[in-house]
């Protein structure tokens, strides 16, 4: 009798998160795999946490403060470096012109490692002058390949990181490329089906993407800019007495078309903004603000309480809340 073929499944490396960041915290994964042949799009839950024909996972940080404070990229298994670029500027939050043919380097400053048995993963838009590996070097996971930029084809701040094995790409979080559909609604009646093992994974320990949510929460003194959001720092430390407003902001990713954002502010006194936002269509990055005028010639001292929540089909899916005092 013939043997079996291998699994190549049972060769895969086991991967850990390439970033040195806490998940859901100072990190989260913006874009997925895109598992539609199609033009449509579809990620390994049957979600929108991708675009057509997105090749890769991008793991992203909430600004470009961030960025510039240093999060250290990190080989995801042991491997051997193939190839290696640096030298790319990181290109301030816009893209770069399409470039055409072999030339493009859409994926800017980067490292390629192998991993044996036909399996790569790249990494890529690194900033410039981080990348402190060579070609040929052998590396165990975890070690650094540098830090994460702007440099290639990228409007964020982020770590595309990819996995192929023998040149075909391969999505870590559902490498039989099986459908995890836990969203998707049953017929009213229908139980739900009984648990099964747990799909294959390439992660270790296994990771899950959020389905959307908040990166920064934060007070101003006026409505800021998306812009502004998108570079960091905006957030007050302290309110000032004789500030003209006070507006409470979260700004997010994987928003969907018909999600509410709940924005309530409390003052001293008590409640002084409460109100409910919609998101009319998907945006990969948002924002939603509220807040007030002052009234008088200061604001009364003592405590001011922000709470930020985003809702989806009758569900909150995430929340965070913040505290500011006077500034002395």
């Amino acid at each position: 009798m013939a043997s079996p073929p291998p699994d190549p499944l049972a060769e895969a490396p086991r991967l850990m998160l390439p970033l040195e960041c806490e998940l859901g915290l100072t990190c989260d994964f913006q874009n997925l795999v895109d598992h539609d042949p199609g033009p449509g799009t579809r990620d390994f839950q049957c979600g929108p946490l991708t675009y057509d024909g997105h090749m890769g996972t991008d793991i992203r940080v909430p600004d470009l403060a961030a960025m510039e404070a240093g999060v250290t990229v990190r080989a995801a298994a042991a491997g051997r470096v193939l190839r290696r670029r640096d030298g790319m500027a990181d290109n301030d939050l816009a893209p770069l012109p399409v470039a055409s043919g072999q030339d493009a380097r859409d994926c800017g400053n980067g490292v390629l490692l192998d991993h044996g048995g036909g399996w790569q993963t790249q990494y890529c838009h690194m900033a410039r002058g981080s990348v402190s590996v060579r070609a040929g070097d052998e590396l165990p996971a975890g070690a650094p390949l540098g830090r994460v930029g702007l440099s290639g084809r990228t409007e964020f701040p982020h770590l595309h990181f990819s996995v192929t094995y023998k040149g075909q790409e391969v999505d870590p979080f559902s490498p039989t490329d099986v459908a995890q559909c836990p969203l998707v609604a049953l017929p009213e009646g229908q139980p739900a089906p009984a648990a099964t093992e747990p799909a294959p994974t390439l992660w270790e320990p296994p990771l899950r993407p959020r389905p959307g949510g908040f990166m920064r929460l934060g007070f101003s003194t006026a409505l800021p800019e998306l812009d502004q959001l998108r570079r960091g720092g905006v957030a007050l430390k302290a309110l000032p007495a004789d500030a003209p407003a006070l507006v409470l902001w979260g700004f997010g990713f994987a928003a969907r078309g018909g999600d509410e954002v709940l924005l309530r502010i409390d003052g001293p006194d008590g409640p002084l903004v409460d109100r409910r936002m919609p998101v009319e269509a998907p945006q990969a990055q948002f924002f939603r603000a509220a807040g007030l005028k002052r009234e008088g010639e200061a604001w009364p001292p003592g405590p001011y309480t922000g709470l930020v929540e985003l809702w989806r089909q009758g569900k909150r899916i995430d929340s965070g809340t913040l505290r500011i005092d006077l500034d002395q």
